[in-house]
């Protein structure tokens, strides 16, 4: 006779018995259905990065215990979807933590070979989860932030956030994830764009090229919510026929949204309701088919993530003797105004056949610049 569920003495799955990691709260919330009401014995698990003090940048902890929540989630049999989220409502995450990178990992290419290896595993367990993944996009997305979020199966945003790539401008090149999914989601002329430019760009704009799957207010004034003040939150059209949407307001009408910013306290309650609202409506389907389903969807950003991810972390690890060293130390040791390495300079320096072992690294730093002004 088999036994009934409530009697079954099941295998436990998972690879370590404790999963918590410093950085990173595993907690399951009860299910509910789209009316609000708890479903008994059911559970959405929220998996969240916790270090706001540095905009939920992932130490090298954090990305152990993303890997494990993520494997845990996959493995509850109760779990309807996984939530992806960030402490606060600063910031999602803003990729990988620089102070770690500058301090630990810059100029020691084999140590960061072996953190991109566990950086590729967290990729690789998002993308493997057998539940849906949503990603709560709470505040920034930037960064490596940028690419975990991709990964996801789903996004959903409050309209404060800001989205985009950072690499070339710090000293890396975005391709854990950003080079493969970008082209995938939004086309190869925007993922161009984004990830050789590293302009932030709106949840408003995310939105309209195709990153989220829905956006919502979190700015609230006089009891109301209001949309972000200080983007186009309409589809214009410019002098030149150009469509414009989600891009930062300027002038007057700028000046007039920082002031209704300044009014306004954030309330991510709507962002809640939104994600709460995905996971009800998942959780009226057949698991199974849902899983198959959401399997064959990841399949081009596998492909993709699959061919690439190897030889992107061998390069990483190497650029870290030169590019990758000289853009954390400056981000790490530079000031909130200035934050990047004298790019001309590099240039000027390399193009006279100047090598990076002597004192180019030094004389390209924000310091220096400082110096000379």
């Amino acid at each position: 006779m088999t036994a009934s569920p409530a009697t079954r003495d099941f295998k436990n799955h998972d690879l370590v018995a404790d999963i918590s990691k410093p950085g990173v709260r595993f907690e399951k919330r009860p299910a509910r259905l789209p009316d609000g009401s708890v479903v008994p014995g059911l559970y959405n698990a929220w998996i969240t990065l916790d270090n706001p003090s540095q905009y939920n940048s992932y130490t090298t902890d954090m990305v152990k215990g993303v890997i494990l929540a993520m494997r845990a989630a996959s493995n509850s049999r109760d779990v309807n979807c996984v939530v992806f989220t960030g402490a606060g409502d600063k910031a999602f995450c803003t990729g990988g933590n620089t102070k770690e990178y500058a301090e630990y990992y810059a100029g020691h290419p084999q140590e960061y070979r072996q953190y991109m290896r566990l950086f590729n595993d967290m990729v690789s367990a998002i993308l493997a989860c057998d539940k849906p993944v949503i990603c709560r996009v709470n505040g920034m997305r930037i960064g490596g932030g940028q690419e975990i979020g991709m990964a996801c199966d789903f996004s959903v945003a409050q309209d404060l956030a800001r989205f985009g790539q950072a690499g070339p401008k710090h000293g890396s090149a975005p391709i854990g994830g950003a080079t493969d999914f970008l082209p995938v989601i939004v086309g190869a002329e925007r993922a161009m764009a984004a990830c050789v430019l590293c302009e932030p760009f709106s949840a408003h704009k995310a939105s309209w090229m195709g990153i989220l799957t829905d956006v919502v207010p979190a700015l609230k004034v006089d009891g109301k919510f209001v949309a972000n003040p200080l983007v186009e939150t309409k589809q214009m059209v410019d002098d030149y026929g150009r469509f414009s949407f989600g891009e930062p307001k300027t002038g007057e009408a700028l000046k007039e949204g920082k002031a209704l910013m300044a009014r306004g306290t954030v309330d991510l309650s709507l962002l809640d309701a939104k994600v709460e609202e995905l996971c009800a409506k998942m959780l009226l389907t057949f698991p199974d088919c849902t899983t198959k389903t959401i399997e064959e969807l990841r399949k081009p950003k596998l492909e993709a993530w699959d061919k690439n991810k190897e030889n992107s972390r061998a390069w990483l690890a190497l650029n870290m003797m030169t590019e990758a060293r000289a853009g954390f130390t400056a981000f790490n040791e530079g000031t909130k105004e200035d934050r990047e390495a004298d790019f001309v300079l590099l240039r000027q320096k390399l193009a006279a056949g100047e090598s990076w072992v002597g004192p180019l690294h030094d004389s390209i730093q924000p310091r220096n610049k400082r110096k000379a002004s």
